[in-house]
């Protein structure tokens, strides 16, 4: 006789299996059917689908190259975000010096008319030996002011003798110069002065003329 009975099983997963132990020979033995749980062949992202060992490892190796493109991507936006700070860093500081030495040059530019008056009266002073303490007070100050002035880089330079350049020269008169070449600063109405070898202000000049053929 062959009776098929079940065992009381708990609730059903998505995956199982079900085996059948077959009854031995002779009569009162029973036949089983019962349900073994088998969740340890589930793929854990593939929703209870089994994997070959060949394919998990496919899976695996896509899922690392995806997270090392992630951890690229994420580098190279920390990286162009270090490199616009530090350009930024950079500018703010090149802003802040240039916005002090202009600041400066304008205050600086300020005091070369004053040089210019002592100049003139030393010239005036030089021809009047009675004048001749007073000239020598305003040599000195003339001078003290230049050594002032030579700390924030303004130094004059020369131009009597010079070919005229138009980025140190400013020309107010053209003459007819014997023995000078043509373009060549003859004399200088207000000395000109660098500013850590920019030009500051350029020198007031006279230049030489081509000889009037008449």
């Amino acid at each position: 006789m062959f009776i098929s009975g079940g065992l009381d099983m708990p609730p059903a997963l998505p995956r199982r299996q079900v085996r059948s132990v077959p009854p031995a020979d002779g009569p009162g033995h029973v036949c089983y059917t019962f349900c073994v749980m088998n969740d340890q062949i589930q793929g854990p992202d593939e929703g209870g689908i089994s994997l070959e060992p060949e394919e998990e490892i496919l899976r695996l190796r896509d899922a690392l190259e995806a997270k090392t493109r992630e951890a690229e991507e994420h580098r190279d936006r920390y990286l162009r975000a270090a490199a616009e700070f530090d350009n930024a860093r950079k500018r703010a500081a090149r802003e802040r010096e240039e916005y002090t030495r202009y600041a400066n040059e304008s205050l600086l530019r300020e005091l070369l008319p004053v040089l210019d008056n002592f100049e003139r009266a030393l010239q005036a002073a030089r021809g009047e030996p009675a004048a001749a303490a007073v000239a020598a007070g305003v040599e000195l100050t003339q001078r003290e002011l230049l050594r002032v002035l030579e700390k924030f880089g303004v130094t004059p330079f020369v131009s009597v003798g010079q070919r005229f350049d138009p980025e140190r020269h400013e020309a107010i008169a053209r003459v007819p110069a014997q023995g000078q070449p043509e373009g060549t600063v003859v004399d200088e109405t207000a000395r000109g002065y660098l500013i850590n070898g920019r030009v500051l202000r350029p020198a007031m000049v006279t230049v030489a003329s081509s000889p009037d053929p008449s």
